[in-house]
């Protein structure tokens, strides 16, 4: 699959930034011109927004796969140290990082084939893992990851133990990095009391969800990426089987939407691709984050539903979920905009609402920095930290909703 740059691209750089309010001149209104500028958007968006996070995302869930695997053989040697748990965790923490970062375009593959609630589904059911792992059959075929392991682990496994946050809560206590002695002791969470389940048992657990999770954020990649992605992880993906094209046709996600108003593609204008990223994309992160992940919580409709409790996390979660909209909104993954992106674009044709945009963004995000270096969500999720950043970020909602509109009307 080919880069999706051209000259469109180059052209709306030159004129991002020409002016910075409204304008009468005729030309401003050109809807070719406009038309150019959002592909011009689009093509930036994909190649340098979607594409290095999955990419970054494959990576770092191989590289922990790879750790996990690499531990558990160190723990029956009996030379496995606390470094390497310090290292696993860090690992873990850089993929789960990646993922939070890509939440702002769950639309597409992640939803078109169950990816996300595959691989990050909470709160994790601790007495449906406790009996997956004292189940010894169970065990023994998640054992043998060259012979099925893997794919043992999602036939007998259920989402609510899968993933991150099976994955989290063997790495990590009371968001701490697990303690050596107690992975080459017995499990002591109330869960586990009388099962008598061994580190040994939790890291067998832990590479087989690892190497599950591995392979469906290639499926990510390779989804979006299509020829793009590295070779050995579209080999993988076309083992498994998976799906990875728009609707079982010919298009991989990345080309469906660059080629946006051509015969094939799913989008037919380019004001329907900018609607995708600004609602099914960062409206929609918006209202989960402030409505689900704070809100659950905080409101008492579900105190348990509590994303990352293990790490304590949470917050900083919720952090690179908003960066993920700042992302999409700069066109790159940086704290600049782009002259090809969405907030380049309202600032030339209404600076009045890409200032507004840019400050209901700064307000999320520096509310999140706030909670992030205060108590652990987990730990205090009435306090007044999560309701700043819950208002903050639903604010930020009603702007973005309000520049799709704006942008659909003009």
């Amino acid at each position: 699959m080919k880069k999706y740059f051209y000259l469109v691209a180059i052209l709306f750089i030159g004129l991002a930034f020409t002016s910075c309010s409204d304008s009468d001149d005729p030309a401003d209104n050109n809807q070719e011109e406009k038309d150019a500028a959002m592909q011009a958007i689009t093509n930036q968006y994909v190649n340098n927004v979607i594409f290095p996070i999955y990419k970054e995302l494959a990576t770092e869930s191989n590289n922990l796969f790879n750790k996990i695997v690499d531990a558990k053989a160190k723990l029956r040697a009996n030379t496995l140290t606390q470094a390497n748990i310090d290292d696993i965790c860090a690992t873990f923490l850089k993929a789960r990082s990646a993922w939070e970062r890509s939440e702002a375009f769950l639309y597409g593959a992640a939803t078109d084939w169950g990816i996300d609630p595959h691989i990050d589904t909470w709160p994790l059911d601790l007495t449906a893992l406790a009996k997956a792992l004292s189940n010894a059959e169970i065990i023994e075929d998640l054992d043998d990851l060259d012979n099925g392991g893997i794919d043992n682990v999602r036939a007998n496994v259920g989402e609510s133990q899968l993933g991150f946050h099976g994955i989290e809560f063997i790495l990590f206590r009371d968001g701490n990095a697990r303690q050596l002695a107690k992975l080459q002791g017995v499990e002591d969470n109330p869960n586990f009391e009388e099962r008598n389940i061994t580190g040994e048992q939790e890291l067998i657990f832990a590479a087989a969800v690892a190497g599950d999770l591995r392979d469906k954020c290639y499926q990510l990649e390779v989804s979006w990426l299509g020829d793009e992605a590295p070779k050995a992880h579209v080999d993988r993906v076309e083992e498994c089987e998976f799906n990875t094209t728009v609707g079982g046709g010919n298009l991989y996600y990345g080309e469906n939407m660059v080629k946006a108003t051509q015969p094939g593609s799913t989008y037919s204008t380019w004001r329907g691709v900018m609607s995708t990223i600004l609602v099914a994309g960062c409206s929609n992160i918006c209202a989960e984050v402030a409505g689900q992940k704070i809100g659950q919580a905080y409101l008492g409709t579900d105190v348990n539903y509590i994303e990352s409790p293990y790490s304590k996390k949470s917050y900083f979660d919720f952090f690179d979920n908003i960066s993920s909209i700042k992302y999409s909104l700069y066109g790159q993954t940086s704290n600049s905009v782009n002259g090809s992106s969405i907030m380049a674009y309202l600032q030339r044709y209404n600076s009045d609402l890409a200032n507004k945009l840019q400050t209901k963004l700064n307000d999320a995000l520096s509310a999140l920095e706030t909670a992030k270096a205060g108590t652990p969500f987990v730990d205090d999720y009435h306090s007044a930290n999560a309701k700043n950043a819950m208002d903050a970020i639903n604010a930020l909602d009603d702007v973005i909703n309000e520049a799709s509109s704006w942008i659909a009307a003009n």
